[in-house]
């Protein structure tokens, strides 16, 4: 908010807002007119005067000052430092608690009369329904750093000020406080505001490393050399790898909100586990290492961690890990449509609802099915898989629905319980059912309506209980508008449907790439070759994540054992080719 209008038009404005109930912005600063609003909304008005508010003094202040007690502490040390900064300009540097009541200043002495004037001494609330717009209060309001010069102040009588706020947030997401530096409107700077925001954000980082002594930290920062300024971001994290704290530069770099922290495991957000990381801090320690976040992106991170209280590798560690990032977290790498799918599929687990999946060959349906299996109910109990277009079509009655003794020619002599029933009480899942033969679409959409399967060549009725789960290349209800597909089975089948996006769609190439690149080469840390990266993932990829799993398997094999880059050398000639 720094200013750009002149003084009478600034008083045109809120004129028309006292009289009209609003004001055209014409360029004005939302934050500005939102803050005039609330003030007017409060009873105020400009040529009045402040709310009677009682001054904080003696006891009440006294408590006040106790109940901040760390604030005060780490921000003492950095307004000082900040003051240094401004001395030149005579004003002061302010700090308000979470209500905007005053309780730090430091000041310059021929500054001190008008200040006290406008009550800027501790004990005073500068909260907007008290004193209008002005930088604490509103900073307070917006939870942003703002600038107030001059005229923009709702009150005239504090028109004489410029004044610069910042919020400053605790760990957990919390406004805690709010740092300001307040003047005479003639010495204003525009860049008092960066000065404000950067003397913040060392408040929060040490208030940050104070408050989470006993977590695990990360300090972070896409360059090595940033970590350990004020730039870098924090995270902390529980000894089972969830995030419980984290100030606004790594929210930011991680792409989250306050309201992220406590609800997601480090697994949703990087490409390493928490376990990795704290013994690559036994084997360095101090030395930051390389992560890579789920889009791709490589942040460097230094490992903060008491390990003699730290028991990430334990078995309750790893259970309790396990239960909070589910099978499906395994294969997320930070695609939306990925995700979307996985979170439909989540929503349906514990339900009756089949799931029908949808995609081109090799996108990893059958990972897909098998992992929300896994992140079920029914985990516990079989998994049975069939691909219907690998079986004869003479064979897949009798695989299905199983035979009693001597039911033809070659039956096994005790018969065969068949895979609908293998999978009882577990999940069913259907690959390929597209190439399913008319006939066993009939005998199958039977099944699924009674829930019971009889045997081929007789026998009674067994009762059967599965979650059914099928996958299909096909356009499912094309076929069946067509006659290639049973229509009544189609509509059984398709309780969820969900699209596993190709390759080409994906945007998570290189976090697919990093992941994989760690499966196949387990202790090392390898990587594509810049160029090559950039071609591979221009490259249209036919055969999806089963050919490109394929190339950097067949590629890490080519590897010599003090390669740390996979090249074009490494490649199959086919794949050279086709590139």
């Amino acid at each position: 908010m720094q200013p750009s209008f002149p003084e009478a038009a600034l008083r045109q404005a809120r004129l028309q807002l006292i009289e009209h109930g609003d004001c055209a912005s014409n360029g004005l600063d939302d934050r500005l007119v939102r803050s005039w609003q609330r003030s007017l909304a409060a009873g105020l008005l400009p040529a009045g005067r402040p709310v009677d508010t009682p001054h904080s003094s003696g006891n009440a202040l006294r408590q006040t000052m106790a109940s901040n007690h760390e604030l005060l502490a780490h921000s003492r040390p950095v307004m000082a430092y900040l003051y240094e900064q401004v001395r030149h300009a005579q004003g002061m540097v302010v700090l308000a608690d979470q209500h905007g009541t005053l309780i730090h200043t430091m000041g310059h002495v021929d500054f001190l009369g008008k200040a006290d004037q406008v009550a800027l001494s501790c004990g005073a609330s500068w909260h907007e329904g008290h004193r209008g717009t002005n930088a604490i209060g509103t900073a307070l309001a917006e939870t942003s750093g703002v600038a107030i010069h001059g005229a923009e102040h709702f009150f005239e009588r504090n028109s004489f000020l410029t004044c610069t706020a910042a919020p400053i947030m605790s760990a957990r997401g919390e406004l805690l406080g709010i740092l300001d530096i307040s003047g005479d409107q003639r010495g204003g700077h525009p860049h008092t505001l960066g000065l404000v925001n950067t003397a913040a954000n060392m408040i929060e980082n040490r208030l940050v490393i104070a408050s989470c002594k006993r977590d695990i930290r990360l300090h972070l920062h896409p360059q090595l050399e940033g970590i350990g300024t004020v730039a870098e971001g924090i995270v902390a994290l529980s000894d089972d790898g969830w995030l419980v704290g984290a100030n606004r530069n790594a929210l930011a770099m991680l792409q989250l909100s306050a309201g992220d922290l406590n609800a997601l495991p480090l697994s949703r957000l990087v490409d390493v586990a928490l376990e990795e990381l704290l013994t690559r801090h036994r084997r360095r320690p101090g030395q930051p290492t390389q992560i890579r976040l789920r889009d791709g992106s490589v942040l460097f991170a230094q490992v903060y961690a008491n390990l003699s209280t730290v028991s990430a590798t334990s078995p309750k560690a790893a259970a309790t890990a396990t239960r909070h990032a589910d099978a499906l977290c395994k294969f997320d790498t930070g695609d939306r449509l990925w995700r979307v799918a996985a979170d439909k599929v989540r929503r349906v687990l514990d339900k009756p609802i089949p799931v029908l999946i949808q995609g081109a060959s090799g996108v990893g349906k059958e990972l897909f099915a098998r992992a929300a299996h896994d992140a079920g109910p029914r985990r516990d109990k079989p998994f049975v898989a069939i691909n219907c277009a690998a079986l004869p079509e003479h064979l897949i009655e009798a695989e299905l629905f199983g035979y009693a003794p001597g039911a033809f020619t070659g039956a096994l002599r005790e018969g065969s319980l068949g895979r609908l029933r293998e999978a009882d009480g577990g999940t069913l899942f259907l690959d390929e059912i597209g190439d399913m033969p008319l006939a066993m679409q009939t005998r199958l959409l039977r099944v699924l309506q009674e829930r019971r399967v009889t045997p081929v060549g007789g026998g009674h009725s067994v009762a059967v209980d599965f979650a059914l789960v099928c996958a299909t290349h096909f356009k499912l209800r094309e076929d069946a508008e067509q006659g290639r597909f049973r229509s009544d089975l189609y509509y059984r089948i398709n309780g969820l449907t969900v699209q596993l996006p190709a390759l080409r769609e994906r945007s998570d190439f290189a976090a697919l790439t990093a992941q994989m690149l760690g499966s196949f080469n387990p202790g090392r840390e390898i990587q594509l070759a810049p160029a090559l990266h950039q071609r591979l993932s221009e490259y249209d990829w036919p055969g999806n994540l089963r050919q490109y799993a394929n190339v950097l398997r067949t590629a890490s094999a080519m590897l010599d054992t003090h390669d740390e880059w996979i090249d074009e050398v490494h490649l199959p000639d086919d794949m050279i080719e086709a590139l």
